[in-house]
């Protein structure tokens, strides 16, 4: 019987991508996807999203540690902030962003007044805009693995006279690399296909913060069959950093 409403699922899955490759012309499909604004698109999705993996890995396992084996008072509404992008529309997130580091924002204005710097509508305002929704699923991964395999191990340390920067880097680090490599490849998912945030914080300008993602909205609104040979070179890429980076997260296996 289960086979049934797997099956269903399966295909809403698959099926809206068939979609896309019936719609596709054929013909002009090489030609679209190697367009200027094409692969400048995909330069910047992919350069943004691994720096934006590497600054949810820098930011998210701390973060991950200290809810795993802190227990405080309000911790639990600390935990519910931090997981609060995973439901926040995307675009409403952006605007945060927007009125915390825009020039009316305090921080932004902040920035502006004693550095001269100004982060929206640019690269670096994508590369933020992409760590505020794509850090929770790290820390949602590596929070669930600390307290799936325990602090015993930690306190065996501790009891042996390590100090706790030790035991973090001897014994706690080696417990997250499984979960640590599967929520790496969900951050950079996510980053790769932001859309809302970015489009709020940063805009979309070309070659600057136009995204693969906003590529496809942009070609949408005057050649469909640009947008549709885009939509597919995004699906492929995402398919590839699944399958290739890490092969058992198809597997079901950490």
């Amino acid at each position: 019987m289960l086979w049934v409403p797997a099956g269903l699922a399966l295909a809403l899955v698959v099926l809206p991508v068939v979609g896309l490759l019936v719609r596709t012309d054929l013909r002009r499909l090489p030609s679209l996807i190697v367009s200027d604004s094409s692969l400048a698109a995909l330069r910047l999705s992919v350069e943004t999203a691994a720096m934006s993996t590497v600054g949810c890995v820098l930011l998210g396992v701390p973060l991950a540690v200290v809810l795993a084996r802190t227990e405080v008072r309000g911790i639990r509404l600390l935990r519910a902030v931090v997981l609060l992008p995973l439901v926040l529309p995307p675009v409403v997130g952006g605007l945060a962003l927007l009125y915390l580091l825009g020039r009316k924002g305090f921080l932004g204005y902040l920035l502006d007044v004693t550095a001269g710097i100004t982060v929206p509508f640019t690269t670096t305002a994508v590369v933020i805009a992409q760590i505020f929704v794509a850090m929770p699923f790290l820390v949602v991964s590596l929070e669930g693995a600390l307290r799936n395999a325990g602090d015993s191990y930690e306190q065996i340390g501790a009891t042996l006279g390590a100090k706790p920067w030790t035991v973090f880097r001897r014994v706690t680090l080696p417990l997250l690399l499984p979960a640590l490599g599967s929520g790496a490849v969900l951050s950079f998912a996510r980053s790769l296909g932001e859309f809302g945030a970015t489009i709020t914080f940063a805009g979309s300008l070309e070659g600057v913060t136009r995204t693969l993602p906003l590529e496809v909205y942009t070609q949408a609104e005057s050649d469909v069959d640009s947008a549709v040979a885009v939509a597919l070179l995004l699906v492929v890429v995402a398919l590839v950093v699944i399958v290739v980076a890490r092969p058992k997260a198809l597997e079901g296996r950490a």
